[in-house]
């Protein structure tokens, strides 16, 4: 629930967590544009939660602050004061310039903490893990902030609704390319990713008419098929996976033959990374701060198992993941991140916190920043045809309402 400060905020820390989306920049910029007006100084925070959690207080401020031209600050420079002017183009690139990382303070490996933090594992094995919270809070405190805006998906938000259960004035704007962060219809990345994945499925066609292919395409989505969803509706794919609905391997081996039938001779599958085929897809290595488990490469994996049932075709897996987070945001992405930064600061102005910034039903509003104790967003099954296997678009209807005079 939102909590109200009670003197203004002078003071404020950002950071980025998570994998990178086109639109961290702009939001960045954005945030400090506003609290310039305000009055307010802004501090970054490199690397994510790793960079107020590993910066060593015996060194100083000075010490901490990144600096492009002294390599030996590149590592551990987790400090990057933030202006006008050196945020004044940085919405014109990809990615974040503040880095990110998947720390999870509340669950650091011991094996990784820092020399000076080595006291926290005394008495552990190197796998164990720690909770590093008291940590976190004194860096606060060390840097004089008067709270923290934290920018990312569900697991990044999760530690942040954690530190603000702690009595940490906590700002959150939520950005992921799966969109399944709970309370808002809408994540920083998602329409760039969908207009990314579009161009990159586009232009393979002429390559896959060329060999007669099945272009077997995995995409975002550990646990919900959003970004899958409407890639496949915008690209007309045959064929879709997503991880809320399971599939047969057998049927759309079928599909697929029909689907084959063109003067081309190729068909496209578009899946989420956590795409659910009905069997078990093998995990690779151990589960990360956060609990998940890497997936084996699903397009990799149903490409040798539609091998085994169909025979002189040939399945091209292509990991779209990566390509998706590249670039400059679409503009749609610019207008999100600079809505959600005002909005949080016009929060920050009356002294609410403990509150994300969402879009949900055509309004922006602020809402409760998602713990691990609130479900993320899932696609709604009616809306992916369960035995088609493709988007549901029979679903698509709306009441009469007249025009507004």
């Amino acid at each position: 629930m939102p909590g109200h400060v009670s003197s203004p905020i002078r003071s404020l820390g950002v950071l980025t967590g998570g994998g990178d989306v086109p639109g961290l920049n702009v939001a960045i910029k954005a945030l400090v544009y506003r609290a310039e007006t305000m009055g307010i100084r802004v501090m970054g925070l490199r690397a994510g939660w790793e960079g107020i959690s590993f910066l060593d207080r015996a060194r100083g401020q000075e010490a901490l602050i990144f600096q492009e031209d002294d390599p030996s600050t590149w590592k551990d420079g987790y400090l990057m004061p933030l202006t006008r002017l050196n945020t004044r183009s940085i919405d014109r690139q990809g990615g974040t310039i503040l880095q990110s990382s998947r720390t999870n303070p509340a669950n650091t490996r011991v094996s990784e903490l820092p020399a000076h933090l080595k006291s926290y594992g005394e008495g552990h094995k190197p796998e164990d893990r720690i909770d590093l919270t008291k940590e976190v809070i004194a860096n606060l405190e060390f840097l004089g902030l008067d709270g923290l805006v934290a920018i990312g998906g569900d697991d990044t938000l999760s530690y942040g609704s954690k530190l603000a259960a702690a009595g940490i004035p906590v700002w959150a704007i939520p950005k992921t390319m799966d969109n399944d962060v709970p309370g808002t219809d809408y994540c920083i990345g998602f329409q760039t990713a969908i207009s990314r994945a579009g161009e990159f499925i586009n232009r393979i066609r002429s390559t896959a008419g060329s060999h007669r292919q099945t272009v077997l395409f995995r995409m975002f989505g550990r646990d919900a098929g959003f970004t899958a969803l409407e890639t496949a509706a915008v690209t007309w794919a045959d064929r879709l996976i997503i991880p809320e609905v399971p599939i047969d391997i057998d049927r759309l081996a079928d599909l697929v033959m029909k689907d084959r039938q063109n003067p081309e001779g190729y068909s496209f599958v578009v899946m989420s990374e956590g795409a659910n085929m009905g069997v078990p897809v093998p995990t690779v290595g151990e589960a990360d701060a956060y609990g998940h488990k890497k997936k084996a490469n699903v397009a990799e994996f149903l490409g040798e198992q539609l091998s085994s049932r169909i025979s002189g075709v040939r399945f091209l897996p292509i990991d779209l993941t990566y390509f998706l987070r590249s670039g400059e945001p679409e503009v749609y992405d610019k207008d999100i991140a600079i809505h959600f930064a005002n909005l949080i600061m016009s929060k920050v102005s009356e002294g609410m916190y403990n509150v994300m910034a969402a879009h949900r039903d055509g309004s922006y509003v602020v809402t409760d920043i998602p713990g691990k104790d609130i479900p993320a967003r899932r696609v709604d099954p009616a809306d992916y045809h369960e035995t088609r296997y493709r988007p549901r678009f029979e679903r698509i209807s709306g009441p009469y309402q007249p025009q507004i005079r």
